[in-house]
């Protein structure tokens, strides 16, 4: 007796898996978000640089310094920023410190994150638990109270 014969399998046949890694995206798509995200933070900051915050009339006078005649966090902020893209560290720090360190570490987790992109590496922010968040937000209370104090005035911007 004769067996009937197989009828041919329909599938394609898939060639067996390599071992080898997945191919990576090249470098410059692999910087896009980085260089998305620099230019989200360049073109405001270029109209700083452009738009002198020292000059009365061009950006609204801080609320809280207005109501209260209290520096908030960020007030001098704007000038920080103006003397920073002039390459003034020093009179960035005296007008806002918390800013000018803020910036400092904005742009070195920036290269960070540029150089493992280019590098095809997985990157990891800081994680943000309770008490990291909890820690910073004190960090800018204890900012803003300090520049207010007697002791602390070395920290308030100067008037304009």
């Amino acid at each position: 007796m004769n067996a009937p014969a197989a009828a041919p399998d329909p599938r394609p046949r898939s060639r067996p898996r390599s071992r080898s890694r997945p191919v990576a995206a090249p470098a410059a798509r692999r910087l896009l978000r980085p260089l998305a995200a620099l230019g989200a933070v360049a073109l405001p900051t270029a109209f700083v640089a452009l738009v002198d915050p020292n000059r009365p009339g061009h950006y609204p006078v801080c609320p809280l310094l207005r109501a209260t005649g209290w520096w908030c966090p960020g007030c001098g902020g704007l000038r920080g920023v103006h003397a920073l893209t002039r390459g003034d560290v020093a009179a960035a720090a005296h007008d806002n410190l918390l800013v000018t360190v803020l910036a400092a570490v904005l742009l070195v987790l920036w290269a960070r994150w540029a150089v493992l992109a280019v590098r095809g590496r997985p990157v990891r922010g800081p994680r943000w638990t309770a008490r990291r968040v909890g820690a910073l937000v004190l960090l800018v209370l204890l900012f803003g109270v300090l520049r207010n104090l007697p002791v602390g005035a070395g920290l308030a911007p100067p008037a304009v």
